[in-house]
């Protein structure tokens, strides 16, 4: 079949009447696959790819790719294999930035795909790993276990630049019980988590991260996919009845900070994500939190995308009290507000909330302060504050120079 060519050209008035466009193209019946071009002078702009068919959402990779294939058994990652539905299909693109002056982009189809895709490389554990978070015997309540873990990655199933089993094994290697792989406006790595998990030894935590230009958040659990593409109170409460977890991301972080007005906040938050290691004295989610929902269970995540960021998977890195590192039992853990952020990493001063008491672990000389600024100093490796002596909730752990260490709600 002939390729199905668009040409457009776009510019920044384009993208404020409508930041998505869908071009639409026919699949014949009996086509085994199909392959999507995207040509644009990326110096000026960034416009984000994805894909839908007949049947529903098949992928969706933003800014990170130029091309896609989509077959009946293997798909570029951050799309869905499968078969091929006859009928209308639409290229979905994304108007991310745009100059003034409009500019000249392509999108080729072509059916059946001309190019092939290469299977991810296999998964090999890394030659040197830090003990996990769990052997650390922190104190729990009867039953459960602090697990160590991240809540916020990403893989070559969308903008990370390692395969989901290249992310895995770097969490393994930083010592983590958990980790959550949250591809942006994406589920394609949801079927492919138990296996790679199994295969590391590490359970792996299906999210998506619904991407919007008013700000960015995380659904936990295996939900299916999300349409960012909805007004954000509708595709929240989707998520909700379909029994996700939701948590606002990063909502002080320069322009992907939280923009959109709701009603009713869902019941999570993200409230140290890993650039506020820019500067570990900042008070600005303290600033923040007056504002926020006061029963919301706070998180912490790397958003680890590639080496070059220097750190690695767990940094920070968020503990559940658990009955198991499992998916099931982590998010049952988060539901219950069962949770405590450490920098940098697993063996990292602890700041934990066990019963009626705070557990500060290896924080000999630090500060404790509570939300109202009310502050003691810790004079044992291991020690116990009633809350009744620690004030109200949530509780923070800085050193001697007020550098932030720990925060438990």
């Amino acid at each position: 079949m002939a390729p199905a060519v668009h040409r457009l050209r776009l510019g920044r008035a384009d993208l404020l009447t409508t930041p998505y466009l869908a071009l639409g193209f026919e699949v014949p019946p009996g086509c085994a696959s199909l392959e999507v071009r995207l040509e644009y002078d990326r110096t000026s702009a960034v416009v984000d790819l994805g894909c839908e068919g007949p049947a529903g959402w098949r992928g969706w990779s933003g800014g990170a790719r130029e091309s896609f294939v989509i077959g009946a058994d293997r798909a570029t990652p951050g799309y869905l294999p499968g078969e091929l539905e006859a009928g209308e299909w639409t290229v979905q693109l994304g108007l991310y930035r745009l100059p003034a002056e409009p500019i000249e982009v392509t999108v080729t189809v072509l059916t059946p795909a001309e190019s092939d895709v290469m299977p991810d490389p296999a998964p090999v554990a890394p030659q040197q790993a830090a003990p996990r978070g769990s052997t650390r015997g922190l104190p729990a309540e009867p039953g459960l276990t602090w697990y160590a873990g991240d809540l916020h990655a990403h893989s070559t199933h969308s903008d990370g630049e390692q395969s989901l089993a290249e992310l895995a094994a770097l969490a393994v290697q930083a010592g983590l019980d958990f980790l959550a792989v949250t591809e942006h406006n994406t589920v394609s790595h949801h079927r492919l988590l138990p296996e790679v998990g199994r295969a590391l030894g590490i359970p792996l935590l299906p999210g998506q991260e619904v991407t919007t230009d008013r700000g960015h958040a995380n659904v936990f659990g295996e939900v299916g996919w999300m349409d960012f593409r909805r007004p954000v109170a509708e595709w929240i409460a989707d998520a909700q009845a379909r029994g996700g977890l939701v948590s606002i991301n990063h909502p002080l972080e320069g322009e992907w900070a939280w923009q959109h007005r709701l009603d009713a906040w869902p019941e999570a938050v993200e409230l140290w994500h890993v650039t506020w290691f820019r500067d570990l004295r900042s008070t600005q989610p303290w600033g923040l939190w007056p504002h926020w929902r006061q029963d919301a269970v706070l998180l912490g995540g790397s958003d680890y995308h590639h080496p070059r960021h220097g750190y690695l998977p767990g940094t920070p890195t968020t503990w559940v009290a658990a009955e198991s590192p499992e998916p099931e039992a982590v998010l049952a853990a988060i539901r219950a507000g069962r949770t405590a952020i450490s920098h940098p990493g697993p063996n990292s001063a602890a700041l934990l909330r066990v019963g009626e008491e705070l557990v500060a672990e290896g924080a000999e000389g630090a500060v404790l302060t509570d939300a109202d600024g009310r502050a003691q100093v810790i004079r044992q490796a291991r020690a116990r504050v009633s809350l009744d002596r620690a004030g109200r909730g949530p509780f923070r752990l800085t050193s001697p120079d007020r550098e932030l260490l720990a925060i438990s709600p």
